[in-house]
């Protein structure tokens, strides 16, 4: 996933800051090259129009993530736009209704945007602007054409894209956090097998580089189901829970030193990393993702069971 590192900070808005990733000028020249065969402007000043809407599009969609998050109690931090998309940094509470909204907010906001640009296009099309402003008629279409599609695409029951993780948050609610991961996962592998095979078909080497990113990013949400399943079936600690949703800790090396990336027990080591000695005095809740001191964790916890 793209990150802020080698990325130009644009703005800061609502308390989100905007970064855009330096590949998007290189993909904005061969986004030009190869549009410009598939439909011709008079001038060529359309192009940097088209691919602007383009930008505030994917724009908005992502802050309806942050703002969806936001709403529900969880927390926000950057957007990152990149060439496959925008990536919209949330950690939203480890909840599925929260979940759910935090995700379908983005697309909601194609929605919105869908019959107003099918409006402009009828209201284009009955005035004869493909004679008479042409350059404008196929702007119009084009942005119309590119919301119809974003939205269509975002919506596929793929993991990681928007709608494997809507399907992901509704599996959620009857077969609980591990498993709901793990089924959303293996059904986006076998989309992503589908949109393959239509990228070949089509010959499209675009399609095809973004299967590659969204087969990567499945099989990354296929471990991290794996490992918190594994999590889920562990025994607990009776003698430390949670300061925030009181759930009880596994016992385990489910912890990962951030500077040499070996698992440990935390609280078997009090925060201390037993192969490099790093000390931390903060620990995360495997539960509901939650950062608190490791002090703060000693207090009779609420037993959870494990998980079969």
């Amino acid at each position: 996933m793209p990150t802020r590192n080698g990325s130009i900070r644009l703005f800061r808005l609502l308390g989100i800051t905007v970064y855009l990733h330096w590949s998007w000028f290189i993909i904005a020249a061969i986004r030009y090259q190869v549009h410009s065969q598939w439909h011709q402007y008079n001038s060529p000043v359309w192009y940097v129009w088209e691919y602007l809407a383009l930008f505030l599009f994917v724009l908005m969609h992502e802050f309806g993530h942050q703002l969806a998050c936001r709403s529900v109690g969880g927390k926000t931090h950057d957007i990152v736009l990149w060439p496959f998309g925008g990536v919209a940094y949330v950690t939203p509470p480890q909840r599925p209704a929260a979940q759910l909204w935090s995700i379908v907010a983005g697309p909601l906001v194609n929605v919105v945007l869908f019959p107003i640009l099918a409006a402009l296009f009828l209201f284009a099309q009955s005035a004869n602007w493909a004679e008479t402003m042409p350059d404008v008629f196929t702007f119009i279409t084009m942005i119309w054409l590119i919301d119809t599609v974003l939205l269509v695409f975002n919506l596929l029951p793929v993991y990681p894209l928007d709608g494997g993780q809507i399907l992901r948050s509704l599996l959620w609610f009857g077969l609980g956090r591990e498993r709901s991961l793990m089924i959303a996962t293996v059904i986006g592998f076998f989309g992503i097998g589908g949109l393959i095979i239509f990228a070949i078909f089509d010959q499209s080497l675009w399609l095809c580089a973004i299967c590659v990113f969204v087969l990567l990013n499945c099989w990354n949400g296929f471990q991290q189901a794996r490992a918190m399943m594994k999590v889920a079936r562990s025994p607990r600690r009776a003698d430390v829970a949670c300061p925030v949703c009181k759930a009880a800790p596994p016992r385990g090396a489910f912890w990962i030193c951030g500077r040499c990336r070996k698992p440990f027990d935390t609280f078997e080591t009090q925060g201390i990393c037993p192969h490099c000695g790093t000390q931390y005095a903060a620990t995360s809740c495997p539960e509901c993702g939650s950062l608190r001191p490791i002090s703060e964790w000693m207090a009779p916890a609420i037993d959870v069971p494990p998980k079969l």
